[in-house]
């Protein structure tokens, strides 16, 4: 975790103290539920809460001094506690492994954690929904390779990102389902020296939904379908920057990032106003996306459990949804603040002499009788040399003044195909299909 790319509450998280705070409420969960039970004494669970209503402070220096002799971090917490909570602490853990403290924490952290993110997207398609709205009708090229190719509006551009991060959502929402599980079924998972219903009683105390069938551990095929879904919304992230990026080249310059009074984009070039802010979040996506390949190699463990996990989920589970909580909370702003430009876009539009309605004219040929091979050389005979004139030239000029084409087409019929509103026909229904209002 880099503390620059890092938020508060998400970060809080993964503190060891709130660790350590969810240990406890797995053993003392656990520890009730055994007294319910009659396999350990009810006074058991009655010291280790009344300790717990104390708000105590947790020792985490001393826990890890403990550690570095035991080499064993769920010893060297439990034997902190039973030095706090006296005698009774002795039932705290009974038919239980270690695992299923690790992997209930683990599942209970990467739960609250996708809480923040589903608050995080919620904020981001708020914005993207205002800018979305604010520029319905804003004419724009679209371009595919690169290269112009028909009219849009940059309101559907947002209306796309729009979509896209909705669709994220919900596999959010999928993925968060699928990793809040929990095992407390002991050392392979077959509750030999615990109740299955010590497991059920702790799930429902933590939010959580027992493990169906597990070994020591929570199957890994969870965690790697939760960690690939952060990279797939790390991707979107860096879909809608990279398209920012491009918009703010000087040649384009339809958008850009907002310029703060004060800022500076260079130490050598004091003109320089550079996309910092979406080239940040274009390598944070690597990171995330960086991520999930290992999440992917921890599915296979060795029979009933390794441990070549452990380390792994150390790094990626605070890494991973820290890194993806900034880049949320970073693209909301960006889009927030974003500078457009209507008046560029325009000029961008009307910048190659039309050629944007080609394919207008080569429908209207097609449905006046002629073929499509000639409709097509017909047209494109004319483009090429607007194309090569670099706009110079009118399409719609060059189109009435040859013989061919006027022979299929009026000089009426060609301007109509001219007309830059057609293209807006389908806006008000491609919105209600996407915010469901017009």
């Amino acid at each position: 975790m880099v503390p620059r790319y890092a938020r508060p509450a998400m970060t809080a998280i993964w503190e060891p103290e709130a660790r350590y705070r969810i240990w406890f409420e797995i053993e003392a969960h656990a520890t009730e539920r055994l007294g319910q039970l009659g396999v350990v004494p009810e006074s058991a669970a009655k010291a280790l809460w009344d300790w717990w209503k104390t708000e105590p402070v947790i020792d985490v220096a001393a826990i890890d001094a403990i550690e570095a002799v035991t080499k064993h971090d769920v010893i060297a917490f439990l034997t902190w506690v039973a030095e706090q909570v006296g005698d009774e602490a002795r039932f705290m853990h009974q038919g239980m492994t270690s695992s299923d403290v690790l992997d209930t924490t683990l599942a209970v952290q990467l739960a609250r954690a996708t809480d923040i993110l589903l608050d995080d997207l919620d904020a981001l398609l708020a914005a993207i929904e205002r800018r979305a709205m604010e520029h319905k009708y804003t004419p724009t090229i679209g371009r595919s390779h690169g290269i112009h190719a028909e009219p849009t509006t940059f309101g559907l551009k947002m209306a796309q990102a729009y979509a896209e991060f909705a669709r994220c959502r919900e596999r959010l929402v999928s993925a968060r389902a699928e990793i809040a599980t929990c095992a407390v079924s002991g050392a392979v998972g077959t509750f030999a020296n615990i109740d299955p219903s010590v497991e059920e009683y702790v799930a429902e105390k933590l939010g959580l939904t027992p493990e169906p069938v597990s070994t020591q551990v929570i199957p890994r095929d969870r965690h790697a379908m939760y960690f690939a879904t952060l990279a797939v919304i790390a991707s979107s992230i860096e879909r809608l920057a990279v398209e920012v990026r491009h918009l703010q080249r000087t040649e384009v310059l339809e958008a850009e990032e907002y310029f703060s009074p004060g800022q500076k984009g260079s130490s050598a070039m004091p003109h320089k106003r550079n996309p910092v802010l979406t080239e940040n979040l274009t390598g944070q996506a690597r990171m995330i996306r960086a991520y999930a390949l290992p999440a992917l190699e921890n599915v296979a463990l060795w029979h009933e459990r390794d441990i070549s996990h452990s380390s792994v989920e150390r790094f990626i589970g605070p890494d991973a949804t820290i890194t993806l909580d900034f880049s949320l909370a970073r693209l909301t702003g960006v889009v927030d603040k974003l500078l457009v430009y209507p008046e560029r876009m325009q000029k961008n539009l009307d910048r190659m002499g039309g050629l944007v309605h080609s394919q207008r004219v080569l429908l209207a040929l097609t449905q006046a009788g002629v073929s499509r091979e000639d409709a097509y050389r017909l047209v494109q005979r004319n483009a090429m040399k607007v194309w090569e004139s670099d706009g110079t030239l009118s399409l719609l000029e060059l189109l009435k003044s040859d013989p061919e084409v006027s022979a299929a087409l009026s000089d009426k019929e060609i301007e109509e195909r001219f007309d830059l509103d057609y293209h807006f026909k389908s806006v008000d229904r491609i919105f209600d299909r996407v915010f469901g209002k017009a």
